[in-house]
């Protein structure tokens, strides 16, 4: 799908700042919505899915764990 987008868990990415996570939002709202930058009657809504798109992106990024949970007993 959006190949530019990184995977941005380790191993393969370490130190993943905000922007790294905004830049993968954008890419995404651009191919899901078909434009590159929105008309301005489209601007706020653009904008706000790239701010959701990145906020779920830093939830998911900061709760994976990564490997298999271990096992009690």
């Amino acid at each position: 799908m959006c190949r530019s987008i990184k995977t941005l868990r380790e191993p393969y990415a370490t130190d993943v700042t905000d922007d790294d996570v905004h830049a993968a939002a954008l890419q995404y709202v651009r191919k899901i919505s078909g434009f590159r930058a929105p008309a301005a009657h489209n601007a706020e809504v653009f904008d706000r899915a790239v701010r959701e798109v990145a906020e779920a992106t830093r939830h998911l990024l900061d709760h994976l764990q990564v490997g298999a949970p271990r096992r009690t007993g």
